[in-house]
């Protein structure tokens, strides 16, 4: 909202429940801050409205989601946003959807031809057999982000505890086998003309020093510990590489306005970690700061995408 200056904001947040509120985020000062109830409201077709008089409050010409997990941007919501017929950033159900699930992600990148590491997929109540992976492995709900629920086992002693926690986010979970390579993240832009860049890859420092190993929930928003190189350290064929494979994993996965792809740099070349299909966007987030890297400012990014999705809703 800070960098829209020749935008009207009318600014929407949602509650854990599901209520849609009037409110102003910039306002919000904890390090994790719920949203409170001020005027309840609700869509209807590119109106704002209020809840106890249908009031109109906002008309809306694009709608910028800045949501994560379930019901955020896993195709739910943008569902809603279809049916309202109002423009909006970002990806629409499909690839929403299909980003979230990271089985689904797998299968699309397979299929076309790109780089995945060995997983296997444990649906409702099935059990992990011993020797289907080699260890260590990271346990995931399947359908999950930020890292919640996310655990690496070292041996089969720890899977079925690792499995239960996991199955606390989603029953279905999958189990990739670690793989160990430079960690970078790639950021993807489509401009309101079609054509689709990827900016330098940013390398992750320092991701195994949290108490988890790994870059999990508080190595992410709490800790501070992991601090990132831009552009990453790679030869200008792996930084090409990676670039290419996270363009071809955008269009892979029917993406639309942006996406981040995460990847292990390996002896043998990139390999996927994940897609996020609404990658955080905080000035300080990895997204904005690799086009920043690129020239690409905080507000023009905002701009390219909002021009963007009107472009989408207009052909």
């Amino acid at each position: 909202m800070d960098h829209l200056d020749d935008v009207d904001v009318f600014p929407v947040g949602i509650t854990r429940d599901g209520t849609w509120t009037t409110g102003d985020p910039r306002h919000m000062t904890e390090t994790l801050p719920e949203v409170t109830v001020e005027r309840e409201v609700f869509l209807h077709k590119n109106e704002i409205r209020l809840l106890e008089t249908s009031e109109v409050l906002a008309t809306v010409d694009v709608i910028f989601p800045v949501l994560h997990g379930l019901n955020g941007e896993d195709g739910t919501i943008q569902g809603l946003f279809e049916l309202s017929g109002v423009p909006y950033v970002g990806n629409g159900v499909l690839a929403s959807a299909c980003g979230m699930d990271k089985q689904y992600t797998k299968k699309l990148c397979k299929l076309a031809g790109l780089p995945i590491g060995k997983d296997l997929v444990l649906e409702g109540g099935e059990e992990f057999i011993p020797g289907t992976l080699n260890f260590p492995v990271y346990v995931k709900p399947a359908r999950g982000g930020s890292s919640i629920g996310i655990s690496r086992v070292e041996d089969v002693s720890g899977i079925d505890e690792a499995i239960r926690l996991a199955r606390e986010s989603d029953p279905k979970v999958i189990i990739e086998e670690e793989i160990k390579g430079i960690e970078v993240e790639c950021g993807v832009l489509e401009y309101p003309d079609g054509r689709v860049v990827a900016a330098a890859p940013a390398e992750l420092i320092g991701t195994e020093d949290g108490e988890a190993g790994f870059y999990d929930f508080s190595a992410k928003y709490l800790d501070g510990q992991v601090s990132a190189h831009i552009p990453a350290r790679l030869s200008e064929e792996e930084t090409a590489r990676v670039k290419e494979i996270a363009v071809q994993t955008f269009k892979a996965l029917n993406c639309n306005g942006l996406a981040r792809v995460d990847f292990f740099v390996t002896e043998h070349g990139p390999v996927i970690n994940e897609i996020n299909t609404l990658p955080g966007f905080t000035p300080i987030s990895m997204y904005p700061q690799v086009f920043q890297a690129e020239g690409i400012s905080y507000g023009d990014l905002l701009h390219i995408l909002i021009e963007q999705a009107l472009a989408t809703k207009s052909k």
